[in-house]
Parts: C-alpha cells; sequence; structure tokens
C-alpha cells in the first residue's frame, strides 16, 4: 500500500542531504488537528546546517517541493512544513488495498521464519478457572493472533501449574477428607473445598503443612499412589478448563506444564553448579543477584525440592532448543515482575544470549468491588459464570429489542462472550481494575456490542444495497470530511496493528476499531448511503464494505466474533 510518509521523507530527502532517511522520518510529527495538514516537519534541527531561521527554510522547502500527486497543498506555518494528503488518492488507495486483500488487510510477512512463543492462561491444576484469570487469556490470546497475523511462526503454549506444593496440600487433603464420586460430580468446587480446608486447618495444625510439603517431595520422587493421584486431578481440572476454553474459542498448541519439565531440573541445577553460579545457604541453593539489586534466586529448597525459578529456568532452555525462538513472551500479572527479572537475569548469567528475547508482558491485577480474590480462603468469581451471565444477559437484550432475530442463542454468545472479552482488551494491559457486573455488561458507549453492531449495520447496508465487491467506484464521489475520516482510520489500520505487536498492546487494535465505529455512525447519521445516484451508492457502499471488513479483522484479532444480524 501506498506510504504517504514515506513519500514526505522522500520529498524532503531529495532537498536535505545532510540528514538521512531515517532522520528525517524520525521527525516527521502529526498535527493535532487534520486543519493543520497530515503531516508536518519542523525545520529546527536543518537552522544549524542551513544557518537560517527554520521558519525561512520552511518556505524555501515548500516553493522547491512544487506540486505532488500524493498531497492536495505543501504549506508552511512558521518553522514547520505542512503536508495535506490528496484525499481521492487516500481513498483509493486505501479501499482497493481492502478489497484486492480482504481478511488479510493490515496483514504482513515481517515475521516470516522467525517463531514467536507466547505463553498464557496457565492456570493452577484442581483450583478454580476464575475472573483472575481472564487477564492472562485474552491479553495472550490476542497477542498470539496479532503475531500470527504478522506472519510470525506462533506458538500458544499453556503452562498449566500442575506441579508445586499445594498438590501436596490436596493429597494429603484427599486421603483425609475426599471422596472419588463427589469430586467427579463437580471437580473444581470440591477440589476447592478440600484446598480451602486444608489451609485453614493448617493455620491451627503446622503438622499439616510438614505432611503437605512430605506428599510433595514423595511426586517428585514418583511415589506411585501419589502420581497416581495428581493425574487423576489434572485430568479431571483440564477437563473443566477446557469448557471455558471453548467458550472462548481459545485453543492451545501445547499444554505443557511445570511437571513437564521435572525431569528437566537437574541438568540446569549441574550447569549452574559448574559455572559456579550457586551458592549454598542453609542446606538451600541459590543464585546471589546482589550485584544486580536484587535479592537471591532460590533453585533449590532445603528437602531437595524445586521452585517455580528452577522450573521457569529449564522451560526457557527447552524451548529454546525445541523451538529455537526469536521471542519467549510471558503474559503473566505485574505481581511476577521479580520473579521474572530473577530468572531471566540467572539464564543470562548462564551465558545464553537469548536470555533478552525472553520477554515478561505484565498487567495489572483484578479485584472484586468487596477485596481482592482469594483461592485459599474460597472468594473467588468463577470465569465460566462470569461468561454465562453475559450471555444470559445479551439473550435477554436480544428478546426484548430482536426477538424474531435468527439464530439468537449463537448471537447473544458471540455478544456476551465479545463485550467481556472487549472490556478487558479497552485499557492498557498494566492498570489494576474492579471487576464490575455493570461495567462488563453494558451495551452502551465504547463497549464490545456497539463496535459490534456497528459491523452488524454494514453489512445491512450492503446486503440492502446490493453490494458487489466487482464494481468499478469512482472514489473521487467520496469526499465529504466523514467519509474521508473514516478512510483515514481504516489507512491507519495496519500501522496500529503493527504498533500492538511492538508494545505487546492489543488495546490500540481495541481503540482503533472504536474510533473506526464512531466514525462510520457519524457518517450513517450524517449521510444517506443507499441513494437514486447509481455512483454515489456505490462508492458509498464500498467504504461501507471497507468499514465492515476492518472491524471483523480488529475483532478478530482480539478473539471476538462479528456477527453478521444483531
Amino acid at each position: 500500500m501506498l506510504n504517504f510518509k514515506e513519500k514526505v521523507v522522500e520529498l524532503i530527502s531529495n532537498q536535505v542531504e545532510s540528514l538521512d532517511k531515517g532522520e528525517i522520518a524520525s521527525l516527521i510529527e502529526i498535527p493535532p488537528s487534520y486543519d493543520m495538514g497530515d503531516y508536518a516537519f519542523p525545520a529546527f534541527r536543518l537552522s544549524k546546517i542551513f544557518r537560517k531561521a527554520p521558519n525561512l527554510i520552511a518556505e524555501e522547502l515548500v516553493e522547491k517541493f512544487g506540486e505532488n500527486e500524493c498531497f492536495e497543498k505543501i504549506e508552511n506555518a512558521g518553522p514547520y512544513v505542512n503536508f495535506f494528503i490528496n484525499k481521492s488518492k487516500l481513498v483509493e488507495v486505501v479501499m482497493e488495498e481492502i478489497k484486492n486483500q480482504g481478511g488479510s488487510y493490515g496483514s504482513s510477512n515481517i515475521g516470516d521464519g522467525k517463531t514467536v512463543i507466547v505463553e498464557y492462561s496457565s492456570p493452577n491444576i484442581a483450583k478454580p478457572f476464575h475472573i483472575g484469570h481472564i487477564r492472562t487469556t485474552v491479553i495472550g490470546n490476542a497477542l498470539y493472533k496479532i503475531y500470527k497475523f504478522l506472519g510470525f511462526n506462533t506458538i500458544a503454549i499453556n503452562h498449566l501449574g500442575d506441579y508445586g506444593t499445594q498438590f501436596g496440600m490436596l493429597i494429603s487433603a484427599y486421603k483425609k477428607w475426599g471422596d472419588k464420586e463427589v469430586i467427579e460430580k463437580d471437580p473444581i468446587n470440591e477440589l476447592l473445598k478440600l484446598y480451602v480446608r486444608f489451609n485453614s486447618e493448617a493455620e491451627e495444625n503446622e503438622e499439616l503443612r510438614d505432611e503437605s510439603r512430605y506428599w510433595f517431595k514423595e511426586l517428585e520422587d514418583g511415589n506411585e499412589e501419589a502420581l497416581k493421584l495428581w493425574e487423576w486431578i489434572r485430568e479431571i481440572s483440564l477437563k473443566e478448563f477446557n469448557k471455558v476454553y471453548d467458550m472462548l474459542n481459545i485453543k492451545f498448541d501445547s499444554y505443557a506444564g511445570e511437571s513437564f519439565y521435572s525431569d528437566k531440573m537437574p541438568r540446569v541445577i549441574e550447569e549452574l553448579k559448574e559455572k559456579n553460579l550457586m551458592k549454598e545457604s542453609e542446606g538451600a541453593y541459590l543464585v546471589d543477584l546482589e550485584d544486580y539489586d536484587m535479592p537471591p534466586a532460590l533453585i533449590m529448597k532445603s528437602d531437595g525440592s524445586t521452585l517455580y525459578t528452577t522450573r521457569d529456568i529449564a522451560a526457557a532452555i527447552y524451548r529454546k532448543e525445541t523451538y529455537d525462538f526469536y521471542k519467549n513472551i510471558y503474559v503473566v500479572a505485574s505481581q511476577q515482575n521479580l520473579h521474572f527479572k530473577q530468572w531471566i537475569k540467572v539464564v543470562e548469567l548462564m551465558g545464553y544470549q537469548w536470555a533478552k528475547d525472553c520477554i515478561h508482558i505484565p498487567f495489572g491485577m483484578v479485584s472484586l468491588e468487596d477485596g481482592t480474590l482469594s483461592t485459599r480462603k474460597g472468594r473467588v468469581v468463577f470465569l465460566e459464570d462470569v461468561l454465562n451471565k453475559a450471555i444470559e444477559s445479551t439473550l435477554n437484550i436480544i428478546e426484548e429489542r430482536n426477538p424474531n432475530l435468527q439464530n439468537k442463542e449463537e448471537v447473544a454468545k458471540q455478544v456476551g462472550i465479545g463485550a467481556v472479552i472487549f472490556q478487558e482488551l479497552f485499557n492498557q494491559r498494566i492498570k489494576d481494575y474492579v471487576f464490575s457486573w455493570e461495567r462488563t455488561l453494558s451495551f452502551e458507549g465504547e463497549t464490545g456490542p456497539y463496535v459490534q453492531y456497528t459491523h452488524a449495520r454494514a453489512n445491512s447496508l450492503l446486503e440492502k444495497g446490493s453490494f458487489s465487491i466487482e464494481d468499478r467506484v469512482d472514489y473521487n464521489l467520496i469526499k465529504s470530511e466523514d467519509e474521508i475520516n473514516i478512510a483515514r482510520l481504516l489507512y491507519d489500520f495496519p500501522q496500529v496493528v503493527l504498533n500492538a505487536m511492538e508494545k505487546n498492546e492489543p488495546y490500540f487494535i481495541t481503540r482503533q476499531i472504536v474510533e473506526i465505529a464512531k466514525a462510520f455512525n457519524k457518517f450513517y447519521n450524517s449521510s444517506q448511503i443507499i441513494v437514486d445516484d447509481i455512483e454515489v451508492k456505490k462508492a458509498r457502499l464500498m467504504l461501507t464494505y471497507g468499514t465492515k471488513e476492518v472491524i471483523r479483522i480488529g475483532l478478530g484479532l482480539l478473539g471476538i466474533e462479528a456477527p453478521n444480524k444483531m
């Protein structure tokens, strides 16, 4: 697609030999309003080179540029050179690109030959899949889709929390109070009851803690009874988790969790010893990180059991050797910032240059309106319940507003679940927030249902106007400010997708499709689209088609479906 910014760089480069194209590109600004142009080049940097006032340099540059088919006008405003894109050229360029690329608009092959691993969701086995897990799950899924869209060989890994001391607790609790038949009828709730009871009683009885540590050590050492219980708990838990993944339409390439690396940790421990990185402290082993302003990284406890750090190092080495990743991304809450800094630093000290390619993508925490989530105390909101309630609320709205809608149960699922995902991805991921049913299920304002409804409205117009992608369109007929604003936003979409990838921030896409929806609805309310003038109708329907396609693509990258009717 024609890159207007590159045309600006080219024009300036032809007149200013002292700056290379990269330097020129970095100086170009986007004016605060289109009245001041689409691009602006400040001449301050050139005043030392040409020994003239910046405003005089800007004036001379404008004279030298002359006319150019890509720009309606180029003018100076004080020390700035302002470039106004040729609007009919803009519309033609973006609409032909969408027409030719269809569902691939905004994609690229920049990731060709590069493997990106995205680790996300990663719930703990035998614990509830609650509202606190939604952020890692939907942020990670969006990043997976964005990288894939940009040509990367992308691998989705669900690093299940299927190991660790909580399994010692569960095995101990099950042996004391468990009933297999009762648990299999409602696995997560019943396992949660055992977990909560064990923690409650352990507060009064320290011997229970010792017992749980014993059973975890037995599990690590391959005790047959412990292994059998652990495998059963893992299997019934994963079955429950998959109900939620199916609702979210999320699939993983690997479910290799913490347990997968249990036989790969001795190698890590030996290597740390050989490289003199590990120190003994009261029977435990650690890596001293004082020189890097961090507390020591604990590698092995005094009883010989391993920790998250050991497993994460083993997992990173395995992934590099197996996938030869370009990026190894971890979508994990900001509470784990120190943990990731520590183990990535240890990998670097081990001499692995690819440590820099292990990237922690933190996000803010979710709390309830009456306090924080706590699995140990049983204070959780199940994610499956949230999604089901969203679907139910959406279906009630459809019954009120459009009771004759075909496939309304399917549409309710698309819109209800889409509302929850959109709410999660609307703000910067690092922000903490309080989960609110009212806000999540709102269908007013800048929400998922609003964007989905805009897509359905555009689709309805295309059907009503008998739109054909093969129609020849006179793009000069798209000229009102409302129409041009849509074209500008559609034109920016590919760059927005790139920005989302580079900053690992899906919310760039969320905000862009909201702006596209708002611009289209403004156009819809100010202009009749299906008019008697056939040529004008074809032009406006083509703009409608472009809007519909880009909204659909954007929603898809976020993991949200786009219903054709609502």
